[in-house]
């Protein structure tokens, strides 16, 4: 089919064929051409970690394999400039149309902004969707219409919501593709041969892509989520463990209602009054807790696991990350940037919402002076890590 009247679908962190809105408007406006642009230079200091590279590329594998089942593939771009290398899309195949799913990070905010007003200019039609969030950040406000300030107020509100989510969207049965012969496709590189030897380990662990983290809710839904809390008395029938993991949905659309309205929260205070603490510079203590030499066998275990899995349970990252801002004094931007650079799951607006809860910058956050023991029982250690053994991180997986 000729390319004329496409559309491009651009796929960003939505790597998915599933309850994707984007992709749904594309196949029904007819014949779609589905674009990734890798253009990691524009995330400044934020540059992908090596674990979250090597989950990026076995998950473009699998999307682009889904694609192809539903009758199109995968167009990869290597950029500098997203941009631009949209508009030479849009030159090469004649797309008429784009669409894409809303990001909230303050970069992509600022880029997506340019994008749409770039392309309209070139007589491009152009729309976004929600695919991330039960609601959009600009939707739950207080009674003044003013963003919440605390998490609670913010949960309350959306539980109160006088209209439901959008419910899932099922995948297409069939895609037409578009003329992709003017555009082909750039090898993308996430690793390098020094990398190749500690990636190979994690396929062990982990199984990128959006069927597998389907096929993992499922499991978690119908087994562990009724433990999710641990086995309480009153947890009947697990619905302590249900609120407790709906929670933990709502925290993570904390950090993206955070990031919509504070865009600085990854770099400095929610609290302003916190803007010139006195945080200890000190590098050896940086990386004494970098590599698990902090004489804390708990903490230490903790950041040996991380660096040589990718991943740690929510508990041991309460507890290294206390350890950091409190008995160490540290900078929470380092240990939040180190997370970035190490976790399997790094996420920009979920990092920077727990680093500001430990550090006490957020107006519900943890006291400085509250710190969470990083000396346990050995038959403590022993619990917490079983249950790191314990793979729940769906909403990441989803990507």
């Amino acid at each position: 089919m000729s390319g004329g009247g496409c559309s491009i679908v651009w796929f960003r962190r939505d790597l998915r064929v599933e309850d994707n809105p984007a992709l749904a408007a594309g196949v029904r406006a007819g014949a779609v051409i589905a674009v990734f642009i890798w253009a990691p230079e524009e995330e400044g200091s934020y540059y992908p970690g090596r674990v979250s590279r090597w989950w990026l590329k076995h998950s473009l594998a699998h999307l682009d394999s889904s694609l192809r089942s539903l009758g199109t593939c995968l167009i990869t771009k290597r950029s500098t400039d997203s941009l631009a290398s949209l508009l030479e899309l849009v030159k090469a195949t004649g797309a008429t149309q784009l669409f894409f799913n809303h990001l909230y990070d303050p970069l992509s905010l600022v880029r997506d902004h340019r994008a749409k007003e770039a392309l309209t200019a070139q007589g491009v039609a152009v729309r976004s969707f929600n695919a991330d969030l039960l609601y959009e950040p600009w939707d739950v406000n207080d009674a003044q219409g003013c963003p919440f300030t605390t998490f609670a107020a913010f949960w309350e509100r959306c539980l109160s919501m006088p209209y439901d989510p959008e419910a899932p969207l099922l995948p297409p049965k069939r895609i037409i593709s578009g003329d992709v012969s003017r555009c082909p496709p750039d090898t993308l590189v996430f690793e390098d041969e020094s990398e190749k030897g500690s990636n190979a380990l994690l396929a062990r662990a982990w199984s990128p892509g959006w069927s597998n983290a389907d096929k993992a809710l499922t499991t978690f839904i119908n087994g562990p989520l009724i433990e999710f809390c641990g086995p309480t008395e009153g947890n009947k029938a697990g619905d302590e463990s249900v609120n407790l993991f709906l929670k933990s949905i709502g925290l993570r659309e904390y950090s993206r209602y955070l990031s919509f309205n504070h865009p600085y929260s990854h770099e400095r205070p929610l609290l302003g009054h916190l803007k010139f603490f006195p945080w200890i510079v000190d590098e050896g203590y940086f990386k004494a807790w970098r590599q698990g030499r902090t004489g804390y066998p708990l903490v230490d275990a903790g950041m040996r696991e991380l660096w040589a899995t990718g991943w740690l349970h929510d508990r041991i990252r309460v507890v290294v990350s206390s350890f950091f801002v409190k008995v160490l004094q540290l900078p929470w931007r380092w240990g939040m940037k180190y997370f970035w650079d190490t976790l399997l799951d790094a996420d920009l607006e979920s990092d920077a919402l727990g680093w500001q809860y430990i550090s006490g910058t957020l107006p519900d956050g943890r006291e400085l002076d509250r710190i969470d023991n990083p000396q346990v029982p050995m038959i403590i250690l022993v619990v917490l890590l079983q249950l790191c053994s314990v793979e729940w991180t769906f909403g990441y997986m989803l990507t």
